[in-house]
């Protein structure tokens, strides 16, 4: 019977230090990328001060320069929204005026009607900002914003339609109104532009997007199209294509993780247990797919015809692992938080995460931005550091994900 109580005493013991390691490890982690995070953008934000010009940061170009891109560009929010998550994990107050400074620089994105991106470029800026100030103001330009998006909605179709046709490369496709999975990622926006306005019409424009893109995007083995070619007068699906994937079947690893946020998102927002389903369905078949490496950091399409010698995307593991944080609030099962915790653990190594003071000023390496077209291949991106840094945020505050329910004041 003693040999029984001090065998289970010694059990006990082990458990207990294994979840103290456990704990001081993730604790180990945030605190070591915080510091990666506060040294890159201190380096970088001493280039942008020392110029009257607007510069925001997005990747390197073939000769290591910082490419720095407009306030319309589609990334243009990312660089103020990592600067927001680097004050809320630093808790340092130099970093709130130049957050606020980057942010109010986009005020005339919210008038944006040509593309559907102004809820990745608010988004990541303003709703960051409005979390945690509380600053009324920015309730203002994401409403606003909404309005400009909803002029993108075709009711007859049910979607809101991502690219206009007249580009060159878009026009010789021969599309009327295609829709990418990325916009799934706008609807956040709309959701809470409802919230702060009243105007219930948002919702219905997010929720109709999500259920036309549920219903034609997401083929049997719940990898997703990455772009739906509609007609805006009939609503009649006319082709399922890609743009930015290996071919038109293939499963281009960004968009897959673009579905999984953007599901994930949508419950949150209307608790219909179809779009949590759906996101379990996609992390089904991201985490199962044969060609995904073992550090869980994909090849830049699970079909690339060259796999294991084709490049890696960090962008689309980082807009996973903070979706999967996410999705742990919701589900009872482990899986998801710790698939989470191993992709922020890869990144956290020297393979993927950057010394400071070099890789541009980014944090992490290796993304891809579009291979079929010859731009951004195995570089740093600042949309790759603006989800690896929300996942440090989701990991710290684990179930509390106070940023996301209420508002954080200092």
């Amino acid at each position: 019977m003693k040999t029984t109580i001090k065998l289970f005493g010694l059990l006990l013991l082990s458990a207990s230090i294994s979840c103290s390691t456990q704990k001081t490890s993730d604790i180990d982690v945030i605190a070591e990328n915080t510091t990666i995070a506060e040294g890159q953008y201190e380096l970088q934000s001493n280039i942008i001060e020392k110029t009257t010009k607007v510069l925001i940061p997005r990747t390197l170009d073939k000769d290591g320069k910082i490419v720095y891109v407009p306030i319309d560009d589609w990334t243009s929010g990312f660089f103020a929204g990592s600067i927001w998550f680097t004050y809320k994990l630093s808790n340092n107050n130099k970093w709130l005026p130049l957050a606020e400074k980057y942010t109010e620089r986009l005020d005339s994105v919210k008038y944006l009607k040509c593309h559907h991106d102004v809820g990745f470029m608010i988004g990541s800026s303003y709703l960051n900002g409005y979390r945690q100030t509380g600053n009324e103001k920015y309730k203002e330009v994401i409403v606003e914003t909404a309005k400009s998006l909803s002029t993108r909605f075709r009711p007859n179709a049910g979607i809101l339609q991502s690219w206009n046709v007249d580009k060159d490369w878009q026009s010789k496709r021969g599309w009327k109104c295609p829709v990418i999975i990325d916009n799934m990622m706008n609807l956040e926006i709309l959701f809470e532009a409802t919230k702060f306005s009243g105007d219930s019409s948002f919702y219905k424009i997010a929720v109709s997007h999500a259920n036309k893109t549920l219903a034609n995007h997401y083929r049997d083995n719940n990898s997703c199209y990455h772009v739906v070619d509609y007609d805006p007068e009939t609503g009649e699906v006319r082709s399922k294509e890609t743009a930015q994937g290996y071919d038109n079947e293939s499963s281009w690893a960004r968009g897959q993780a673009w579905g999984l946020y953007g599901y994930t998102v949508c419950y949150r927002y209307t608790k219909n247990p179809i779009y949590l389903e759906q996101a379990k369905k996609i992390y089904d078949y991201i985490f199962t797919e044969k060609t995904l490496p073992k550090d869980l950091i994909p090849y830049w399409d699970y079909n690339a015809p060259n796999i294991p010698n084709e490049p890696r995307d960090v962008s689309a593991a980082t807009v996973s692992a903070s979706a999967l944080y996410e999705m742990s609030m919701y589900l009872p099962e482990k899986k998801y938080k710790l698939t989470a915790d191993k992709i922020i653990a890869t990144l956290s190594t020297p393979a993927y995460r950057a010394e400071i003071g070099t890789n541009g000023n980014f944090i992490l390496k290796h993304s891809v931005g579009s291979i079929p077209h010859n731009n951004e291949i195995d570089v740093p991106l600042n949309y790759a550091d603006y989800y690896f840094l929300e996942a440090l945020v989701r990991k710290r505050d684990g179930l509390n994900m106070n940023y996301l329910t209420q508002i954080t004041k200092k």
